[in-house]
């Protein structure tokens, strides 16, 4: 299950500051499955989240399109004030829904978005989260 790859994926999560780990998988339509997990920075600005890491391993192993599932996992580490955060289950932020247009309108797309958290399952399709979405036909 796609989602297990998600897991998988944030356990290599490097988030000392918030103890927020998040691992995102890319399903492809030749069933490849690109992993990645969120890089936190003391400039916490600088942090990469993991559906833009997987986005960013993707097209860097020459991917582009046939996006047709993500599925993102959350999961709290340690003991934070913020826990509850991981109760519902976890959608892609804007930055990482616009990555994830890109990519799948290479290609023609609207993948399935899978949040997970706590056992508790959403799919949406990254059409609905990113209505009239910005990309690469805008351009010509």
């Amino acid at each position: 299950m796609l989602a297990s790859a998600a897991r998988e994926a944030a356990r290599s999560a490097y988030a000392p500051y918030s103890g927020f780990h998040v691992g995102a998988a890319l399903l492809f339509a030749d069933g490849a499955v690109v992993q990645a997990a969120n890089v936190e920075n003391a400039s916490y600005g600088l942090s990469l989240c993991a559906e833009a890491s997987a986005v960013a391993r993707a097209m860097n192993e020459g991917r582009r399109g046939g996006l047709v599932a993500v599925a993102v996992v959350a999961e709290i580490a340690g003991e934070k004030p913020d826990a509850a955060a991981s109760a519902e289950p976890v959608m892609p932020c804007g930055r990482c829904r616009q990555m994830l247009h890109e990519l799948a309108a290479l290609g023609g797309t609207d993948p399935e978005v899978i949040g997970v958290a706590n056992g508790s399952l959403l799919r949406v399709p990254l059409s609905a989260l990113l209505p009239h979405a910005f990309g690469p036909a805008n351009l010509a």
